[in-house]
């Protein structure tokens, strides 16, 4: 039997096309840029979350010697808000990067962990990915991963 699978996304062609709050948003995961620790791959990551308390938090990502023990600026960030705010849901989620010439998306290991914040809060998540002057945006992280792996 074939099945098929549909993404609904938005697309903006500059951040002026956004609203003020996830413009904002985009401008602090690109403030978190100044805090990435990329040495080796020279590749920077800021990510940004918008909690339904209002709070935005954010955090870059961070390359080791002992590779791969380096994590994703959104990793970084999910596991930080777990740790201290595990009441808070995350309601967006905005990913920037420089160098960039495209949007950021994010790897697999970050995609699987933002499906895991969306079923511990039981609540979807937005992603806007930015770079390169445009972004994406899908309704909930899932959308990112339709096959996600599931431990039950």
């Amino acid at each position: 039997m074939e099945k098929s699978l549909k993404i609904d996304f938005k697309h903006y062609a500059s951040l002026d096309e956004m609203s003020p709050e996830d413009k904002a948003l985009v401008e602090a995961a690109l403030a978190a840029l100044a805090g990435s620790h990329a040495p080796y791959s020279h590749f920077r990551v800021g990510a940004a979350a918008r909690m339904r308390s209002g709070k935005v938090l954010h955090a870059g990502n961070f390359e080791s010697e002992v590779f791969p023990s380096g994590l994703c600026a959104e990793r970084s960030l999910l596991y930080y808000v777990q740790s201290n705010f595990p009441d808070d849901a995350v309601e967006t989620l905005a990913i920037a990067s420089a160098p960039s010439e495209r949007e950021c998306y994010p790897c697999g290991g970050c995609r699987q962990v933002m499906v895991d914040v969306e079923r511990r809060q039981g609540s979807p998540m937005r992603v806007i990915m930015y770079g390169g002057g445009t972004a994406s945006e899908v309704k909930r992280a899932s959308d990112l991963l339709p096959f996600t792996f599931i431990l039950d």
